[in-house]
């Protein structure tokens, strides 16, 4: 298998994702800023592949299994590392259960499509704006939420700023995985007419 850029792209977003994280804890002035420029990269090159594979024609399957996944793998921890350094104040139970619900969200939109694809039915779920929306909104926050981490008092009123984008990133993610939900419901709902017989040794335990 040949790996093309956009691919080569997307295995750089996931390779810069221990950095983040290393960088983020390593007791060094500016190690905030660093870790912020770190995950602004990660989200460059998030727009950059999708973007050469549909001008230069070279998507191929590994790409587009492995794009989606850097993508949450990404997100997914970002927030776990932001969480990880919250105290028990009411602040950090409204970033524990945000992330949660993204989290959730990501793992059930996934398990959706995936469905949705064995019985051939994948465009039905396809990516729609308000998820779009969600994932610019997702990504401002974090990055201002990797700034401000440790809640500088002279920078307090920014992190706030960065906990309610991502609340409202919150609120978006529910009402995109709403809206795959019901896109998808009529496969859901009526089993007996959508869904292919699948042979006992091949179903899924």
């Amino acid at each position: 298998m040949r790996i093309n850029l956009p691919t080569w792209l997307t295995l750089f977003r996931v390779a810069l994702l221990p950095v983040m994280v290393l960088v983020f804890y390593l007791p060094f002035h500016g190690h905030n800023f660093t870790a912020a420029v770190v995950f602004t990269l990660a989200g460059v090159t998030d727009w950059l592949d999708g973007y050469l594979a549909r001008r230069l024609d070279m998507t191929s399957k590994f790409g587009a299994f492995l794009d989606p996944v850097a993508d949450k793998l990404m997100v997914a921890v970002t927030l776990f590392m932001l969480v990880a350094s919250h105290r028990g104040d009411w602040s950090g139970i409204v970033m524990a259960i945000t992330s949660a619900i993204i989290v959730g969200r990501e793992i059930s939109i996934s398990a959706l499509r995936e469905w949705m694809a064995e019985i051939g039915m994948r465009a039905t779920v396809r990516v729609a704006f308000i998820g779009k929306l969600k994932t610019v909104m997702q990504m401002i926050a974090l990055i201002v939420l990797i700034l401000q981490h440790e809640k500088e008092a002279e920078a307090l009123r920014l992190y706030h700023i960065g906990e309610g984008l991502l609340v409202v990133a919150g609120v978006l993610t529910i009402w995109s995985g709403l809206h795959y939900l019901r896109a998808a419901w009529p496969a859901l709902h009526d089993d007996a007419s959508v869904i292919p017989s699948v042979p006992e040794q091949d179903r899924k335990a």
